[in-house]
Order: C-alpha cells, then structure tokens, then sequence
C-alpha cells in the first residue's frame, strides 16, 4: 500500500503532530505501507530530519507566529500534480489549514479516499489568538469549519475517545475511528538525568519539576507557574524547567517576574528528541501538565516511559490517558490543591518511584507498533468501502450490493 501524507507542519517545527506523523511513517514503513510526505520548507532547516519520500514545499512566514510557514499554494498544487503519476492508494491528510483542502482536491482528482487526522481542539484555540472574537461566537465558527473540511473527506482519525465525542457533538456524520499515536520503542530507553543537569547547569540535589510542550497560551503553563509559587512555599528549593518553545514565552517570563520567581524557572527552548528531551525526563522529579485542550497529550506518555511521576489536570484527550493504572496523580484546576499533589510526591519520593514505574508499565500498552497496525487496517478498510462505494450498481452481485453498499451507506 502507498499512502500520500499532506500537512502543513513537520520537523524541524516540534509539536505533537510533526511526532505524530513522524511515528506513524516510521512504524508504517515496517508494516509495508510507503508513506509519501509534503510539509512545508523552513528557513535553514537542516537536511538530516528528511528521508527520501519527504516533499518540501516553498512556504512564506506567518505573520506574528515565527515558528509555523504557509505553503505557496500555487507551489503546493504544483508539487502535487507531478505526484499524480505515482500510484497511490489513499491521501491522509494531518491539517486543517492549505493541506486540507489541497490534499482534498488531489484526492479526489485522482480518485483517491482520504482521510483526516483531527490532531487540534480549535473551538478552544481561537479565543487565545484573536481576543477581539467573542469566545461563543469563535467555537460556533470552528465548529462550522469543523463540520465543512469532515464532510469532505471518506473518514476521519480522532487521537483520543474524548476528541470522537467532541466531533460527533459537533454533528460530524462521516465515519470516525479512535487511533491514538504510540510510543516508539526508543521511547523507553533510560536518559540521563544527571547529565541533562549538569549541561543547564541545575544543581543535582534540588526538587525539579517540569513541563515538556509547544511554549503557547493555550497550554496553560501560567497555572503551572502559579501552582509552582504555591509549591516553594513548602519546598523552597524546588526548581521549574519549561522546555519548549511559542507565542506565549515573553508573558511566561513576566509573570514569573512578577513571582519573583525568575531564578527559580528555567526556559530551556527546544530540546533534541534522540537524547537531551529523555535525559531531561530522567532528571525530573515531578512532570507537570494542565493543559485543556490536548487532543491526546503525547507528552504524559513519553514521561511515562521515562518512569517520571506525573500530576496532571484530565481535559478532553489527557483524560483518556490518565486512566486507573496509570500512576499519574490527577489533580484539581486550582493552583493550592494541585501544589499539593505534586507535594506528595516531591516528599515520599518511594511512593513517587512506584508511580513512575507504575507508569512505565501502563505506557508499554501504548507501544506505536500497535497503533501502526490499526492504522494500517483502518486504511484497508476506508479503501474497500471506496472500492465498494465506485462500483456501478449492475457490477455488484445483488447479495453484494445489498449488504456491502448498505453496510457502507449506514457508516456514512
């Protein structure tokens, strides 16, 4: 099977998509599905993150988001129009944005199914990036959006249980299927703590705790902050590390001036997926998240599978991760009772190493060979119904027509 991937984000650009798809190519790959990726070009991105079947596609800037670049899209439909001679069998698209209604086009001038994966919760992204929207009216807008790009594709991919119910919430009616992205098995090799400490110049005695993500306002690491001021109250000495990067660093490190907490909040930037991200992991004491709109929340399972302890809120898609079993401590959105719980790990560090490696355990279920599997079925299965669905009415033998083109019709 050969497969066509469309998105308008990818490596160098780190986020949950760009792993994502990078997981599932590489897993894929294995499974005998080619996947063929185009994603933007970016100024001065090294050449190494690219394999033979990544297509760059000349991008602009984005006006005031300095880490994300919009594809030409006279360029796009070019690069996509000298794949038409290649033989594909489906187009997966990853984006919501030019990739989605070029990868549509295509496919459909082709005569291809496509499918979509629907990585990003953007009912709660709008109200963050224009503030002059009304919040209600903003969600009715993404919803409508929403409604329009699913109705256009074969089938659509939700990350988590959770994003399922908000799109069929959203009236989304084609078929849905819940594939969550896995964890590599590299995932799960032990970093190095002591050396991740020693390289940002952390002492190796202190309390660390440490939240791994996109640096942006939805992600809502003011809380953090907050409930780390609550936290030194007890432990004084505890530190905060941010690594990552976005739009929301600069009021970041106001209010952690404000704090007075300027020496005790590391920003760390952008860290190396193949070595400094695990050994930044492995030298933390606590991971700390409260986002409230992750679609998954990828980052809870690779601490897991460093064996770091976890105190997390439970919003949309990390709610589908934080289950019973899990060894993450769930906790309150209010900044004293969500101190105390990284508290109790921070001072019964025995109770904190069995959660890690209760954790560890738990992630182990999620492995991304597992995942690749039940994407490459779900392509198979989106690839028949089509076959099914194209098939004039007198091709079908009349028990086939019946049962198979009703089955199809009714998923729709």
């Amino acid at each position: 099977m050969r497969v066509l991937f469309v998105s308008d984000v990818y490596f160098p650009r780190v986020n949950g998509v760009s792993t994502s798809i990078a997981t599932f190519r590489a897993d894929l790959a294995t499974a005998g599905v080619e996947t063929v990726l185009v994603a933007p070009q970016y100024a001065g991105a090294a050449a190494s993150v690219d394999d033979e079947r990544v297509i760059r596609v000349p991008s602009s800037p984005v006006p005031r988001d300095p880490e994300d670049r919009r594809m030409r899209w006279g360029e796009l439909r070019r690069t996509l129009q000298e794949l038409r001679a290649r033989d594909f069998d489906l187009v997966h698209v990853h984006t919501p944005f030019l990739a989605h209604y070029a990868g549509v086009r295509f496919a459909r001038a082709a005569r291809l199914p496509v499918v979509e994966t629907y990585h990003t919760f953007f009912e709660e992204y709008l109200h963050h990036y224009v503030p002059l929207l009304p919040r209600a009216l903003g969600r009715r807008l993404a919803r409508a959006v929403t409604r329009s790009q699913c109705s256009q594709v074969d089938a659509v991919i939700a990350p988590s249980q959770p994003m399922l119910d908000m799109l069929r919430s959203s009236g989304i009616e084609r078929p849905i299927q819940v594939i969550p992205t896995g964890m590599p098995a590299d995932r799960y090799v032990r970093g190095d703590g002591a050396r991740f400490r020693r390289e940002h110049n952390l002492p190796p005695d202190r309390p660390l705790l440490l939240y791994v993500g996109r640096v942006a306002h939805e992600k809502n690491i003011g809380f953090l902050v907050e409930s780390f001021l609550a936290v030194r109250r007890s432990r004084p000495d505890a530190l905060l590390v941010i690594a990552g990067e976005g739009p929301a660093r600069a009021s970041l490190a106001a209010q952690v001036a404000r704090f007075g907490l300027t020496r005790e909040v590391v920003f760390v930037g952008y860290l190396d997926r193949e070595r400094s991200l695990a050994d930044c992991y492995a030298a933390a004491n606590v991971f700390v998240f409260a986002s409230r709109t992750e679609t998954q929340g990828l980052v809870l399972l690779e601490a897991m599978a460093q064996a770091c302890p976890i105190v997390s809120t439970a919003h949309l898609g990390t709610a589908s991760i934080l289950q019973p079993g899990c060894g993450a401590r769930v906790a309150p959105d209010e900044p004293a009772a969500f101190a105390q719980a990284v508290l109790g790990l921070l001072d019964d560090p025995e109770r904190a190493a069995r959660c890690g490696a209760q954790g560890q355990e738990y992630a182990r279920g999620w492995a991304s060979t597992l995942m690749a599997r039940r994407m490459h079925e779900f392509y198979a299965d989106v690839c028949a119904r089509a076959k099914i669905a194209s098939r004039p009415a007198s091709a079908a033998g009349p028990r086939e027509s019946n049962n198979e083109r009703q089955a199809l019709l009714d998923s729709r």
